[in-house]
């Protein structure tokens, strides 16, 4: 992983931080103990799986599919179902890479026992108390958590939910941001999105489908890309009454349309996005560039250690990003940006790609708890 600080200590603690794994013999479980075996602060405690993996060695029972092997000592850890017991409670944070037709109740049931989840599954994305945050974008909406808490019934003292956004969302989001931090507001946002394979998790698309092919649809995700965008964009606000709700970037309406492709690429989603900004005259393409190479998200400050030391490469080659090329700069931490040109529909586009199942997945997830860490959420 890389670092923006050299090993910043873990404040109001002395010791390594105790997690567990939900989901851990998946596709993003994997990615989940790949960067946290070599990870400063956390310690894998537990790994979960379905009942049928518990009572045995994760290596007997995980189907591993990553570049590296297995990390010296999980292979021999003993899987534990997704209950909570006295192995989960002694964790500190607990990250769900659970499919999504399992995630909801096992995570609330996490939560309702007093402890910090932090997803990468769907389910509580929508929910109106519970923060969607990508960590280079939105990391102030951690602080809804003490009103989630607080109405959760019964009222929580630890325990809480905070999950991080699609994959494709996630990457075209943090240059929005910059580009909304340098130049203020966008009105419309057009996106197209080349999907790898692996975002569909395994066994995924059957290579009869996407060989020598491209398939046009994603069930369901232009729709995440359109809303989410919203909520992780857009600030919170608080009524008369105190209670806080995430604004849905409602002071300057933001309309967005997606498509959404699969395309026969393994690992990094590449996306083709214009941008009109309510500002005119807009910002030429050398103004959007020189953002993009200038912004710096709050986690970097804070002493993150998976932080990108780059938020977002832009190219000036011609035909970068790619995929095969940029994927892993960074151990897929950041974004690429290239080909930012003067949009004749709009203002600006431009082309992101992001390491889905990195930055657009487990990354995500780690990188929100050692924030919530360095603020004094967790600890």
């Amino acid at each position: 992983m890389s670092s923006s600080l050299d090993s910043p200590t873990i404040p109001n603690a002395t010791h390594t931080i105790n997690v567990g794994v939900l989901g851990a013999t998946g596709t993003v479980g994997q990615r989940f103990i790949t960067l946290l075996s070599a990870h400063p602060w956390f310690k894998i405690h537990v790994l979960g799986a379905s009942p049928r993996s518990a009572g045995k060695r994760y290596g007997e029972v995980v189907k591993w599919k990553q570049v590296l092997p297995i990390p010296v000592g999980v292979g021999e850890m003993v899987v534990r179902e997704c209950k909570v017991d006295e192995g989960w409670r002694d964790c500190q944070i607990v990250f769900s890479g659970l499919d999504a037709d399992v995630a909801g109740p096992i995570e609330e049931s996490f939560r309702a026992s007093d402890l910090a989840v932090f997803s990468n599954s769907k389910n509580y994305r929508r929910n109106p108390h519970v923060p969607l945050i990508v960590p280079l974008v939105n990391p102030s909406h951690l602080s809804i958590i003490p009103q989630q808490r607080l109405l959760h019934t019964p009222p929580l003292q630890k325990g809480f939910i905070v999950t991080n956004a699609n994959c494709s969302t996630t990457g075209y989001v943090i240059p929005l941001c910059a580009l909304e931090k340098a130049f203020g507001p966008i009105e419309s946002v057009l996106v197209t999105t080349m999907q790898a394979i692996s975002g569909a998790g395994y066994p995924g698309v059957s290579a009869l489908d996407i060989m020598d092919n491209v398939i046009p649809y994603i069930s369901g995700e232009e729709e995440k890309i359109e809303w989410e965008t919203l909520k992780i964009l857009g600030g919170i606000a608080e009524s008369d009454a105190g209670v806080k709700t995430f604004d849905m970037h409602a002071k300057h309406p933001l309309r967005v349309s997606a498509s959404c492709n699969r395309v026969p690429v393994i690992d990094g989603h590449t996306e083709c996005v214009s941008v009109r900004f309510k500002r005119r005259p807009p910002p030429s393409p050398q103004q959007v560039r020189e953002a993009f190479s200038a912004f710096t998200p709050d986690c970097q400050a804070l002493g993150a250690p998976s932080a990108p030391r780059r938020a977002i490469v832009v190219h000036e080659e011609a035909d970068r990003p790619q995929p095969r090329l940029d994927r892993y700069f960074q151990d897929g931490a950041g974004v690429s940006v290239g080909r930012v040109r003067q949009c004749q529909v709009l203002d600006v586009k431009f082309v992101v790609l992001a390491n889905n199942v990195s930055i657009g997945a487990a990354t995500s997830s780690i990188i929100n708890a050692e924030i919530a860490v360095l603020k004094g959420i967790v600890g």
